[in-house]
């Protein structure tokens, strides 16, 4: 069993993991505004466990507004103010 993993996590290099990461980083809004003001060797001076926290936290946020525009449109299709167009328009977006 030892055999598999070593066979696994030597697919990684450090070299590719960090490549990920800075990729990661790129996609954060917050971590990538701070990095941007600064001077470009600081990039890597952002750890990779910060960016892992702040790719949780963003991905929450992320789900949080996700969920907040379903009930929104959920309440915009249930809405009596709605129009037949509206409505198939709504449903059409919430596919």
């Amino acid at each position: 069993m030892s055999g598999r993993r070593n066979s696994r996590t030597s697919k990684f290099t450090e070299s590719g993991i960090n490549d990920l990461m800075m990729r990661l980083q790129a996609l954060l809004p917050k971590l990538n505004q701070r990095s941007d003001s600064r001077v470009l060797h600081t990039k890597a001076s952002v750890s990779m466990m910060q960016i892992i926290k702040e790719t949780c936290s963003h991905i929450s946020m992320l789900q949080r507004e996700v969920k907040e525009h379903g009930e929104r449109l959920a309440e915009l299709v249930n809405s009596a103010y709605t129009s037949d167009v509206d409505e198939e328009c709504l449903r059409k977006l919430h596919l």
